[in-house]
């Protein structure tokens, strides 16, 4: 379970725990074996919820000490006046093992990484990081594009410094506009998704493996988010940037679980965790660089979820432009009254 990130962290008992404890108020050892349990963390599952799951496992061996103690202390007075008794018959008893140690603590904790990590991998944290590059990648580049576009068609004017081109306007459907938009960030996707591989890995030097693997589903979820972006800039026109923001970004990063685990967020956080394309991408990321791109580690639901969101958004930019001209509210630029003679 720790391999596959499904649980934060882990409390191991040893087999001979019980018979630890007991030896404590047994005869004198030569090389006393004081009971101890283990702590496992997973910081892959997430730093903060390990960190959690760690604070929790510590507790529940203090208390379990303390307990220990306390039995072993009882344990002890009865020794302590069984041997009182004998002294006092002539029969001297040996002293218990339990002098050895500290008997009100007895309980060693040893802390260990359940499912360890390279030191180039920000303590879990570089998958958050990573996938938060590819999402600003898809809806930045999907702003660009719609940009760009209009610029070529000549419903923007083209600055550059002090220099500013306008372009006769040409008419273009809104569905051909989204299509060709569409087109332009599956292409740009791919280098996007390159370029975050050659900086995270060549440049920053993160622990990661499955390159091609990595390659494929950062183009997948950057032209998701891409597309997305764009049915919102078609759908709402100049608040869709806006919209876009809330969406991908405002309300998917609480919801992801990158940061903060899922089971500490409140119910609404939830609910958007289960669909929200940031805590999909997170936990493909995740999958691939830290659990071996296991599907059952967060693969194969990131895989489903952003064929899901793909698909989704491109049908409801589709149906959204065909509607609008259909309706006649298409985007050509007004054209300028004519100046009378």
């Amino acid at each position: 379970m720790l391999a596959r990130g499904k649980v934060f962290g882990a409390l191991v008992i040893p087999e001979d725990f019980s018979a630890s404890v007991a030896a404590l108020a047994g005869p004198p050892q030569h090389k006393p074996h004081p009971p101890a349990m283990m702590v496992l963390t997973n910081p892959a599952a997430g730093s903060f919820g390990s960190s959690m799951a760690a604070e929790i496992n510590r507790k529940v061996v203090a208390t379990t000490s303390a307990q220990v103690g306390r039995g072993l202390t009882q344990e002890l007075g009865r020794q302590s006046a069984h041997h009182s008794a004998s002294a006092h018959a002539g029969r001297p008893a040996a002293p218990g093992a339990a002098a050895q140690l500290m008997i009100a603590d007895p309980i060693k904790v040893n802390v260990e990484e359940g499912h360890p990590l390279g030191a180039h991998s920000g303590l879990g944290l570089s998958a958050f990081f990573y996938a938060l590059v590819l999402v600003l990648g898809g809806m930045l580049g999907a702003n660009v594009i719609h940009t760009q576009v209009d610029t070529a068609l000549g419903y923007m004017a083209n600055d550059k410094g002090p220099f500013r081109l306008v372009k006769p306007a040409q008419h273009m459907t809104r569905i051909h506009h989204f299509v060709v938009c569409s087109v332009l960030m599956v292409v740009l996707s791919m280098l996007t998704s390159a370029l975050a591989m050659a900086g995270a890995v060549g440049v920053v030097g993160i622990d990661a493996s499955h390159l091609g693997l990595l390659w494929i589903f950062g183009t997948c979820a950057t032209a998701a988010m891409g597309i997305t972006a764009l049915a919102l800039l078609a759908a709402f026109g100049t608040p869709g940037p806006i919209v876009s923001m809330l969406v991908l970004i405002g309300l998917a990063i609480p919801s992801a679980g990158a940061t903060i685990p899922l089971q500490a967020l409140p119910d609404f956080y939830r609910f958007l965790a289960e669909f929200e394309p940031f805590r999909q991408v997170v936990d493909g990321v995740r999958s691939i660089l830290y659990f071996g791109a296991q599907a059952d580690a967060g693969l194969g639901r990131a895989w489903t979820m952003t064929a899901i969101g793909f698909a989704g958004s491109l049908l409801l930019g589709l149906a959204l432009t065909r509607l609008y001209d259909r309706r006649g509210l298409h985007r050509s630029a007004i054209q300028p009254a004519q100046p009378q003679p």
